[in-house]
């Protein structure tokens, strides 16, 4: 398509920052002789008045024309057309126009062809406000009404929903996280697709499910989003959620918003009632790290302890600010009756916080006469809970007193 036949309908005039430092990056690649654009998400956020992390930059240049333009470059993805430039202390990913064919993993493309088209480059992708350009000049070029859509506030699939979700099963999940994040609605055709197809989703890396999934929990429209992840059956086709679908629904129901990972995989957790014990075993389901897992896992101890309404404060030195806090947190959202504040202070009021604060350590017990053994141990067991419940006073002379030294 000829550049005078793109439609185009607005210009910016004032770009912010991330834009102008990348202005120079299109504007060697059109004094070489080819076509550049900004494309996708930033001209999207752009739009939308959202922060802008980065800009992903498209061209005519094929990957060796690119290199050939730019004096420093790495080759991070040149099989699919994508170099990365190195210019005026930043990165910058550039990406042939291409079109992609063959999908038989319902994620990557058997085939990418380069082309000088950019409508054939736009049209492969997924959501028609992610399919939004912008030239050197700061006019948007718009071949599939993203615009519209974006006034519109919906997530609509690009052409034929089905054919979208074949080529990348991903994007059934990345419909319902851009519902979360931008407050959107699904387009009806694309909703049906969804449910249609969820059951797609089963081939899909499950580190990839589980970045969606906590873009979508912690978006400010997450509840609208949650419902619809339920609705079209994409649940189902994730680890250990099948069959859990009511349950699931309390996250439409939830009193505030969720703005911790931890806070949401352990709200996860209690809602589809899951053992303690269980936790770490399920955070490893979903891939996510040893820190991560056993994070969730003291937030959900913690949360069953002040539930319960019995919590000493050898339970709060335990449990730990980080994990009492995000316990807390979660019994906010979910509407339990709970003593925040006073539990709060009750920490806050602990002679110490941490068991690197006790005044003696092993050592210490051995120049006492204490051999090393589980008995020191134990010693040093009674010296802490007598500091953390009052009882004796965290110096040497006080805790050799007290344990009879």
């Amino acid at each position: 398509m000829k550049m005078e036949k793109l439609k185009q309908k607005m210009k910016i005039n004032n770009l912010p920052e991330v834009f102008l430092k990348a202005q120079p990056v299109l504007q060697a690649l059109e004094d070489a002789g080819f076509e550049a654009y900004f494309v996708g998400g930033c001209v999207r956020d752009l739009l939308l008045d959202r922060h802008i992390h980065d800009v992903d930059i498209a061209t005519s240049a094929y990957p060796e024309e690119v290199k050939k333009t730019f004096a420093k470059s790495i080759d991070t993805g040149i099989q699919h057309g994508t170099v990365t430039v190195l210019y005026g202390g930043e990165a910058y990913e550039i990406t042939t126009f291409r079109t992609e064919s063959g999908y038989q993993d319902f994620r990557r493309p058997d085939k990418v062809t380069f082309v000088q088209n950019l409508e054939e480059d736009l049209k492969r992708r997924d959501f028609t406000i992610n399919t939004l350009a912008m030239n050197l000049s700061g006019e948007i070029v718009d071949l599939f009404d993203g615009l519209g859509d974006l006034q519109k506030k919906v997530i609509k699939a690009v052409g034929v929903a089905e054919d979208r979700f074949h080529e990348d099963a991903l994007r059934m999940m990345r419909a319902v996280r851009f519902m979360s994040q931008l407050n959107f609605a699904l387009e009806e055709k694309t909703e049906a697709a969804i449910a249609d197809n969820h059951v797609l989703l089963s081939k899909i890396s499950v580190e990839r499910i589980r970045e969606e999934l906590v873009k979508l929990a912690l978006g400010p429209n997450s509840q609208e989003a949650f419902d619809k992840f339920i609705d079209t059956g994409l649940s189902g086709e994730c680890p250990g959620l099948a069959g859990q679908e009511e349950k699931l629904r309390v996250f439409t129901q939830l009193k505030g918003r969720i703005t911790d990972e931890a806070v949401f995989w352990a709200l996860l957790a209690l809602i589809i009632n899951l053992p303690v014990n269980k936790v770490t075993s399920f955070m490893r389901t979903w891939k996510n790290s040893n820190a991560m897992g056993q994070e969730a896992k003291a937030i959900v101890t913690a949360f069953d302890q002040v539930t319960m309404g019995q919590v000493s404060n050898w339970d709060l030195f335990v449990f730990g600010q980080n994990a009492l806090t995000k316990a807390l947190e979660a019994a906010a959202l979910l509407g339990q009756p709970v003593s925040s504040q006073s539990l709060l202070d009750r920490y806050a009021a602990l002679p110490i916080k941490d068991k690197g604060e006790l005044a003696v350590d092993g050592g210490w017990l051995i120049k006492k006469g204490v051999k090393p053994s589980p008995a020191l141990g134990d010693l040093l067991d009674r010296a802490l809970k007598g500091v953390v419940l009052g009882q004796v006073a965290n110096d040497e002379e006080s805790l050799a007193a007290f344990l009879d030294l």
